[in-house]
């Protein structure tokens, strides 16, 4: 999914520091000269108490903005049933460990003789004996998490810290270790242990983590008057749900500052808005461009501003380009399904381009969860002698959910069902609701920063445009999001030519037409042997390539930035790790790769096009109003 997973940046706001590895005070106004001790004593104790009780009031605010939906039965908590599948599965993993009591008496032994190990090492510090004779645990990749100098020099926050790390690392082995342990249940375990250590980090709560410590001290409580303040402002924006901000949504307006590639909408239905832009160049391909974009996010993320548009390069290169922007659903939309967003969606668009352009062939892409519907459309639309689709590009797209990663831990016939039972009281899933299933796929980089810069630092954080995009979220129709979840992740039906649409059951290997297979090294919504395994379903020529970082960075990674890399050419037919070791790397982006790999399937041109053309009345300017619609 395009989700909101997306490719992660260290928006965490770190304090300056240091002086003679000393910490030099707090981002907000520290003392420079001041002590260790000193930076770890509250000055002004009266102006201490009034902020506490001010905290107080604010977070008695806060409260109140949670409780009161709740009270008049606009919200209805379903936290029990994950707490309650996690609970369940680390039950599994314990009786393994239980099963054999020489077993237990080891993994306990083994635990105790590390925290052992570290108090010892904690008392020779503070006693002054050389710690570097000492036996210390085994160094850990720089976290920026543990940022701040007194992690290393204060023996109390270094002891917070180690022993941090030794008992998550304790609790991962004692899931990869578990004999017995059905594949689900350990993939659940495993990513149930991610999302328990992430939120148990000492980093996250004000006594053990050092600089959050003395930025309270250094403004007398200030801090969490400003941090419970936003509190109450989250929960109250997300109508009784915490709707984390992860970017100052001030700075940016769809419309203005972010998607503004010029173009009109030329057709609109109820699932969407198709968009033409305007061209660049005198002549274009003769073939116009189709993007199918996700519905779980909103089409900009190619085109969020001039320096990082796809759309807008695209359209420097001499692609007509159409994009479907889907509509927000509300509660009228219940019973589309994945059938109305591929007659309404996708041969809607080749319908508006046929009458604007004339064109009768188009290259099409289809990004996340909109290629999927693309590839079943494609199979669809081979049963039914369409040939309007000449080629298509997939980015990051799976077809077959073998291996779809961490999201398969939220799809089961327990937790689909209460999805559906949630979904039939409105119609739709709450688009906070997929956003924080992808915030928690990266919950040390997506969650916890801001936690602690909002709420606890009393930050407003930095504007960020990805970000933005991210918090933009959208609502699924019931039927939709329904058939999603059964069919793919649940049932996995498309690879096995099981699923049924429009009255047919689909065949990937009857789309014969070229393919260009796009997946990133490092996605963790899309995996990239989960698109390479799915790419050889189809029953023409794959071309699959494989970009650097993850699920959006790897996509939207304009060649004039000059960043990552992808690989091509692996040997043919080889498994995914084989391809891997037998690709060729190329510095920079797969952009101009792909637009030579379109030309090739077809390079002749025509004059340049208008929106719309002679047969179609632009109805508003891009990006039109369906993508302006906010949860």
């Amino acid at each position: 999914m395009a989700g909101k997973g997306k490719t992660t940046a260290d928006t965490s706001t770190q304090n300056g520091q240091s002086q003679n590895g000393q910490s030099k005070g707090h981002a907000d106004g520290g003392s420079d000269g001041a002590t260790p001790v000193e930076a770890y004593v509250v000055k002004d104790p009266e102006a201490f108490a009034r902020n506490v009780a001010r905290m107080l009031e604010e977070l008695g605010k806060a409260a109140s903005a949670w409780i009161e939906p709740r009270e008049k039965g606009e919200v209805v908590d379903t936290v029990s049933e994950p707490m309650a599948d996690m609970v369940k599965t680390f039950s599994k993993v314990g009786e393994y460990w239980l099963s054999d009591p020489k077993r237990a008496i080891e993994a306990q032994t083994s635990l105790l003789t590390s925290y052992f190990g570290m108090w010892n090492e904690s008392m020779q510090r503070m006693s002054n004996i050389d710690a570097e004779t000492q036996a210390k645990p085994p160094s850990k990749p720089a976290d920026k998490r543990f940022s701040d100098p007194d992690w290393e020099q204060n023996p109390f926050f270094e002891l917070m810290k180690n022993a941090y790390f030794v008992t998550s690392d304790w609790a991962n082995r004692l899931v990869a270790e578990s004999d017995g342990l059905d594949e689900r249940t350990r993939h659940k375990a495993e990513f149930y242990i991610k999302q328990v250590t992430s939120a148990l980090s000492p980093a996250n709560f004000l006594i053990t983590n050092p600089e959050l410590y003395k930025e309270t001290v250094a403004t007398n409580g200030e801090n969490l008057v400003r941090g419970m303040h936003m509190l109450a402002e989250d929960i109250t924006a997300g109508r009784g749900e915490l709707k984390l901000r992860q970017s100052d949504a001030s700075k940016f307006a769809v419309g203005e500052n972010i998607a503004v590639s010029e173009g009109q909408v030329v057709a609109q239905d109820d699932v969407c808005q198709i968009i033409q832009y305007d061209p660049k160049t005198d002549t274009v391909l003769k073939r116009p461009l189709l993007i199918v974009p996700p519905w779980i996010n909103k089409f900009y993320i190619l085109d969020l501003n001039p320096k990082k548009s796809f759309i807008k390069w695209a359209v420097e290169q001499g692609h007509t380009v159409f994009v479907i922007s889907w509509v927000n659903p509300d509660e009228r939309h219940a019973d589309k399904d994945w059938e109305a967003y591929s007659r309404e969606g996708i041969s809607f668009a080749l319908d508006t381009i046929e009458a604007s352009t004339g064109e009768k062939q188009v290259n099409a892409i289809g990004y996340c969860v909109g290629g999927t519907l693309l590839a079943a459309t494609l199979a669809l639309h081979a049963q039914e002698k369409d040939k309007r689709i000449a080629t298509a590009t997939f980015f990051t797209t799976q077809t077959d959910f073998t291996h779809a990663g961490d999201l398969k831990v939220f799809v089961d016939e327990d937790q689909i069902a209460a999805i559906e039972t949630s979904m039939q009281k409105s119609g739709y899933l709450d688009g906070s609701k997929m956003a924080t299933a992808f915030n928690m796929l990266r919950a040390s980089d997506l969650i916890w920063p801001y936690v602690v810069n909002n709420y606890l630092k009393g930050k407003d954080p930095m504007p960020f445009d990805l970000l933005y995009w991210n918090s933009d979220a959208t609502r699924m129709p019931a039927a939709n999001h329904s058939y999603y979840l059964r069919n793919c992740y649940l049932e996995n039906n498309l690879s096995q030519d099981k699923m049924e649409l429009a009255g047919k059951t689909l065949k990937l290997s009857d789309v014969k037409i070229p393919i260009y297979n796009l997946a990133a090294r490092e996605d963790h919504i899309a995996p990239a042997r989960s698109a390479y395994i799915g790419g050889k379903l189809f029953g023409g020529d794959v071309t699959y390539v494989m970009a650097g970082s993850g699920h959006i960075a790897g996509v939207v990674n304009p060649p004039a930035a000059g960043k990552y890399q992808y690989w091509t050419d692996g040997p043919k037919d080889a498994e995914f790790d084989d391809w891997v070791a037998g690709a060729t790397e190329t510095p920079g982006s797969w952009w101009p790769h792909w637009h030579e790999w379109i030309r090739a399937n077809s390079d002749a041109e025509v004059p340049a096009r208008k929106p719309g053309g002679k047969k179609l009345k632009p109805i508003e300017a891009a990006p039109g109003s369906y993508v302006r619609a906010r949860v």
